[in-house]
């Protein structure tokens, strides 16, 4: 349960008052100028998002594949020599608590046939056809060009940015950092709020949330100034000391307060870190994911060391763009999604915070339904999971797309328009992390446009 601080909700309020009076009250005006006035929640439990990034742009159409007769035999038909055949797909068929309408089905890639066992408990959902939007477009509309959209569509940097942060590449804020801004009143330890084990990305970056980089084996110190210098103490202490004191030119004083954070930090972690369960039993690969996710789960495990209440976290795998060789590079990609992802459930079941762990796939864009001869190209709409034990699994969510060429959902070259936007994806989880309705826009800037804040796949 959370409750929010009335003051701060009126400040907010006053706020957008003066910025629509003043004419500048765009959806990312406000996030700007008002983010430091958001009602922030004061949190009385643990919860945690996980965004796991598959960089490059992953292949929808050979990641969920229609399995009812009907749809298979259209899937077939426009993916020509990249269709996997029916018949493998019988022990990845999904059978959803309540059965889509006109008898459609789906069934998952072979290679994340671990996923199956998520989805059948009731902790996996599927998102159908999700991808970047200003505002509700149809296909018509995309082809006249008369509705705000997307900027640099199927550019790879662009899109990922637009993912992260409803704005193309440059943007130096993200969905993930502002609900971190919302969330730091809740945290004791505020620099470990917004954590990447993944390197740099603009989804963990606020304005006042700081995304913290580490590694996948822990914190990254200044050895130099954490461990004896050349085998000696005094050396060490007397680089630590020039590093970090006081300057009274200004550039080099942040950098040495960014120097002495660091340090703190580092020393902060490690300590908390060498407390954690290492969970090496949960997880069956040694892949990139597996070790980030594990790394998470660790992470979570020392929450009350480091006085968390709520956490965002971001973990990538790459090697999605492809354009050749779809057949023989996607599965194995795949296959280590599944094995992070069940893992990672695995894990955060046995600290028994199933219900406080929401993991979700997030990627550049889906890819062309037709093929290129060897792959697939640059496309639009696609399909992501969501994962943990507040999910409302078992389920599809979304509009199930039509698999045709120059059908309703094609805007060309098989791209899929999408029916439902990130922002819309990212409130459904904004909402069960805490945030308020009236709040939203200040974590989604373009929701202001869509009826709908809640997709319904969270508990």
């Amino acid at each position: 349960m959370t409750t929010t601080h009335q003051p701060a909700r009126r400040a907010f309020l006053q706020r957008l008052g003066q910025l629509g009076l003043a004419g500048t009250a765009t959806p990312w005006a406000l996030n700007l100028a008002a983010m430091g006035e958001a009602a922030a929640f004061t949190a009385n439990d643990y919860k945690a998002l996980v965004c796991v990034f598959l960089y490059g742009g992953n292949d929808n159409g050979n990641t969920l594949i229609p399995y009812d007769a009907a749809g298979h035999a259209q899937y077939a038909t426009v993916r020509t020599n990249m269709a996997l055949a029916r018949d493998s797909l019988a022990a990845t068929a999904l059978s959803p608590a309540t059965a889509l309408a006109g008898g459609v089905q789906y069934a998952l890639a072979p290679s994340l046939a671990p996923l199956k066992a998520l989805f059948d408990s009731g902790r996996l959902a599927v998102q159908l056809n999700v991808g970047t939007l200003v505002q509700p477009t149809t296909v018509a509309q995309f082809k006249a060009q008369s509705v705000p959209l997307p900027p640099k569509l199927f550019s790879h940097n662009d899109q990922q940015s637009y993912w992260q942060s409803s704005r193309a590449e440059g943007a130096v804020r993200g969905w993930g950092g502002a609900l971190g801004d919302v969330a730091l009143a809740s945290n004791g330890g505020s620099v470990f709020t917004c954590m990447s084990v993944t390197g740099n990305a603009v989804f963990l970056s606020g304005q006042n949330a700081l995304a913290y980089q580490m590694g996948s084996s822990g914190a990254m110190a200044i050895r130099a100034a954490t461990a004896p210098l050349y085998g000696s103490a005094a050396c060490q202490n007397a680089l630590r000391t020039l590093i970090t004191q006081a300057r009274a030119q200004t550039l080099e004083n942040e950098f040495t307060r960014i120097v002495s954070r660091s340090i703190s930090s580092q020393g902060t972690l490690a300590s908390a870190l060498g407390s954690s369960p290492n969970l090496d039993g949960f997880f069956t690969d040694n892949g990139t994911l597996s070790q980030q996710l594990k790394m998470v789960a660790r992470l979570i495990a020392a929450r009350g060391a480091l006085g968390l209440k709520r956490q965002v976290f971001l973990v990538s795998l790459g090697g999605f763009d492809t354009h050749d060789g779809l057949l023989t590079r996607q599965p194995p990609l795949l296959a280590q999604v599944a094995a992070a992802l069940t893992g990672f459930q695995a894990a955060i079941d046995s600290l028994g915070l199933a219900p406080n762990v929401t993991a979700f796939t997030a990627s550049d864009f889906g890819r062309t339904l037709t093929s290129n001869s060897d792959g697939s190209d640059h496309g639009w709409g696609s399909t992501h999971f969501v994962l943990g034990g507040a999910v409302k699994g078992a389920a599809f969510y979304g509009t199930p797309p039509q698999i045709v060429i120059n059908g309703p959902d094609d805007v060309g070259q098989g791209r899929l328009l999408p029916s439902t936007a990130v922002d819309q994806y990212a409130a459904t989880l904004a909402r069960w992390f805490g945030v308020s309705d009236s709040e939203l826009p200040l974590v989604m800037p373009n929701i202001v446009n869509y009826d709908s804040r809640n997709l319904g796949f969270m508990g």
